[in-house]
């Protein structure tokens, strides 16, 4: 069931797809449901939704962002290693990065790739810490995000990752084009424009958001949560839902910050 879903969305969508690649789909989601019943990695369990919800959605970046030849990619929470295998089996020139905070979901991830025989590097780490680091900082084409956080979130996690030049693709839900109206102020101050946002049409619709990276980052970013959230309050466009995920964010930075705990009586 899997391997036919697949072979029909890559067929109407002119994305060539090997046998190899549909046996590397069929491994993957077999460990995904073994390993599932250990650890929490995915609510979807059934063969059709695997095939559509997961793999197709992670692939579908594929039909929309033309990736450059041997591109460096870094997956940014990337949980069950959501987009970023689909990615790596589609198109192995790819050079992956599959970075999250979970150790657990890592060991399951380098079990995953081990049976696929196919090559990415793991980061057991927080976003926002190592996108301070020099040899993380600047050194990708790509970072790419999945139903991680709110756009203006993610945009201080995942942009210090990329070179100039480079992208950030953000695949949001059916909101993603009000929440690149929300992040606009972020984007602006972290050097990027955003170039456009294109729908996916997969069995579902995939608003993806694309923010080319002009400028280096600013030093400070990612910033602690009060500058963060005093920078992004600056733009009037931000909803009260949006306002709301701000002030749990910089709540739990806070925690991490102690130079912040002002924080917690401003907020309150």
């Amino acid at each position: 069931m899997i391997a036919d879903i697949l072979e029909k969305w890559c067929t109407e969508n002119h994305l060539p797809l090997s046998d190899d690649q549909k046996n590397a789909f069929l491994r993957y989601a077999a460990l995904l449901l073994e390993w599932n019943q250990k650890m929490n990695l995915t609510a979807i369990t059934d063969p059709q939704e695997i095939a559509v919800k997961h793999f197709i959605d992670s692939i579908s970046l594929l039909k929309t962002v033309e990736l450059k030849a041997d591109a460096s990619l870094i997956d940014i929470g990337t949980g069950a290693g959501f987009p970023g295998i689909p990615l790596k089996i589609m198109r192995p020139d790819l050079q992956v990065t599959l970075l999250d905070s979970l150790n657990k979901r890592l060991i399951f991830l380098e079990e995953v790739c081990s049976s696929l025989k196919i090559k990415v590097s793991l980061l057991h780490a927080r976003a926002e810490e190592y996108g301070q680091k020099p040899e993380y900082r600047e050194k990708f084409d790509y970072a790419v995000s999945r139903a991680v956080a709110n756009l203006p979130s993610l945009c201080e996690y995942c942009i210090p990752y990329i070179k100039v030049g480079g992208y950030f693709i953000s695949m949001k839900g059916p909101d993603g084009t009000a929440e690149l109206q929300t992040a606009g102020n972020a984007v602006k101050m972290l050097g990027c424009k955003a170039d456009a946002t294109h729908l996916c049409r997969t069995i579902l619709t995939e608003p993806l958001s694309v923010s080319k990276n002009y400028l280096p980052p600013p030093k400070n970013i990612p910033a602690e949560a009060s500058r963060y959230l005093n920078n992004l309050c600056h733009n009037h466009t931000l909803t009260a839902n949006c306002w709301q995920n701000l002030c749990t964010f910089a709540i739990v930075r806070c925690f991490f910050q102690p130079k912040c705990k002002f924080m917690l009586k401003l907020i309150l």
